[in-house]
C-alpha cells in the first residue's frame, strides 16, 4: 500500500479523531461516540466499538476489531503485522500490543530491518491491565490475561494465563 495514502486515509484522520475526543471523559456516551468516529479508520471494525481516552494505534489499517470491542484508556498498538481483536473483547487499561520485532544488522539492532508478525485474540477474551502482547501471538476464545503479563506464542481456549511469560494457571468454563 502507497504510504502517502495510507497516512492521509488512515493514520492522520484516527489522530485527529483521538485528539479531539480525548478531551472528553471516559463515560458511556464518549466512550461510544470515540469507537463511532474511530472505526472508520481501521482495517475493520465491527459495532459497538467503544474506546477510552488516550490510546495510540500505529499503522492502523492492519487493525481488525470485531464488534462489542471495548478498549480502556492508555493502551499501544504497534501493528506492524496484522493485530486481529476477535468480538466480545475487554482490553483493559495500559497494555501494549507489539506485532513487530526489530533484528541486528551489523551488531547493532538500530537500523536492522523490522520483522513484522500477527497478534490474534479470540472471542470472548479478556485482556487484563499492564499486559504485553507480542507478535506471533495467538490469544484462544474465552481467555483471560491476568495482570502485568507478558504473552508470546498461543494461549488455548477458556484458560486463565498469568506470569511473565504467560502460563496456564486454570481452565474456566
Amino acid at each position: 500500500m502507497n504510504k502517502f495514502y495510507r497516512i492521509l486515509r488512515y493514520d492522520w484522520p484516527l489522530h485527529f479523531v483521538l485528539l479531539i475526543t480525548n478531551w472528553l471523559p471516559d463515560n458511556i456516551i464518549f466512550i461510544r461516540l470515540r469507537g463511532f468516529f474511530a472505526s472508520f479508520f481501521f482495517g475493520s471494525c465491527g459495532s459497538n466499538f467503544r474506546i477510552g481516552r488516550n490510546n495510540i494505534f500505529y499503522n492502523s489499517q492492519k487493525i481488525h476489531f470485531g464488534s462489542d470491542v471495548y478498549i480502556a484508556h492508555h493502551n499501544w498498538f504497534c501493528a506492524g503485522g496484522t493485530i486481529d481483536i476477535g468480538n466480545e473483547v475487554i482490553i483493559g487499561p495500559y497494555n501494549s500490543f507489539v506485532a513487530a520485532n526489530h533484528t541486528k544488522l551489523n551488531g547493532s539492532y538500530r537500523y536492522g530491518k523490522e520483522s513484522n508478525l500477527d497478534i490474534k485474540v479470540g472471542f470472548g477474551s479478556w485482556i487484563s491491565s499492564h499486559c504485553i502482547i507480542s507478535g506471533d501471538s495467538s490469544i484462544g476464545n474465552g481467555v483471560l490475561v491476568a495482570a502485568n503479563s507478558f504473552v508470546r506464542g498461543a494461549l488455548l481456549d477458556n484458560g486463565v494465563y498469568a506470569g511473565s511469560p504467560a502460563v496456564s494457571k486454570k481452565e474456566i468454563y
